[in-house]
């Protein structure tokens, strides 16, 4: 009798544990996940801006030397990330298969110009700084016009600035969650103990020598739980990485460093605090108030 209590009781204890530990690991993953997408909400911003593209449309009397000056200018200056010349008979070929029908023919000539797209950097990308480089180029005598979309720049750059505000404030609220849903999970490891705290405490044991057990063995999960979460984000930044490979996630090693070392910090930390105000909580309470 005595020893399948004894293993009922082991099986309990386990139980509790394993709670504990998946409890911590399943919060500081999903918090992991959330603090990668901060991390790279600039990258991803920065993606999506560096998809616009300047065309710089030539006039049809440009000559060939003035074009290779143009591009060249234009590809080494700070603000161009790429810069490629588009002749009109290549644009014609990309309008033709982008409308399914050959225009040339209809029209009798190819009423396109020669052009340069130009991608700019993402650091460029605003409203007000795109069209002083446009102005800028516009000056050139040979080039005819240049054109960007101007309202989807601006509300490309007012989603960003939102999606970034947002994501901030979930970054917040979500941190709180987690803290709130792990110290929920340690208070009921504790509260199963209540009755040892205060049987301890009613032989003499001091506040410090009972908390100290429950301190280490709760650190230890949560650091186990952090490890758990740390492999789980690791495998899916990996398979992240695999299917959107311009994020470039596995090429910044110091920032995934950094974020593994909070995610384990984070488990220590709330694990110790948790574990402190949940025993500190059952050590004031009086013998009456342990059975509510």
């Amino acid at each position: 009798m005595s020893k399948s209590f004894e293993r009922y009781q082991k099986r309990k204890l386990i139980s509790s544990y394993f709670s504990v530990v998946l409890s911590i690991a399943l919060v500081l993953f999903l918090l992991g996940v959330l603090g990668l997408l901060v991390l790279n909400t600039k990258k991803m911003a920065d993606h999506f801006k560096e998809q616009i593209t300047v065309s710089v449309f030539l006039k049809d009397e440009a000559k060939q030397v003035e074009i290779d000056q143009l591009q060249k200018s234009l590809a080494m200056a700070d603000y161009t990330k790429q810069a490629v010349f588009v002749s009109k008979e290549e644009a014609a070929e990309q309008h033709t298969e982008a409308i399914g029908e050959n225009f040339i023919e209809f029209l009798g000539y190819n009423p396109l110009k020669n052009s340069i797209d130009v991608q700019l950097k993402a650091d460029f990308v605003s409203p007000t700084q795109i069209e002083e480089i446009a102005e800028t180029i516009q000056e050139k005598d040979y080039v005819e016009e240049v054109s960007y979309d101007k309202p989807l720049i601006s509300l490309l750059n007012d989603n960003v600035k939102k999606i970034s505000l947002w994501i901030l404030v979930a970054s917040g609220i979500f941190a709180f969650i987690a803290f709130l849903l792990i110290n929920s999970s340690i208070r009921l490891s504790v509260y199963s103990k209540r009755f040892i705290i205060k049987t301890m405490q009613m032989v003499g044991a001091t506040k410090r020598f009972i908390r100290r057990p429950f301190l280490w063995t709760n650190i230890k999960l949560g650091m186990l739980g952090a490890l758990i979460a740390m492999i789980g984000l690791a495998v899916t930044i990996y398979y992240v990485n695999d299917f959107f490979p311009e994020l470039t996630l596995l090429k910044d090693p110091t920032t995934l460093a950094l974020l593994f070392a909070a995610i384990f910090v984070l488990g220590v930390l709330i694990s110790f605090i948790s574990t402190f105000l949940a025993t500190q909580r059952f050590l004031n309470l009086r013998t009456d108030d342990l059975y509510y």
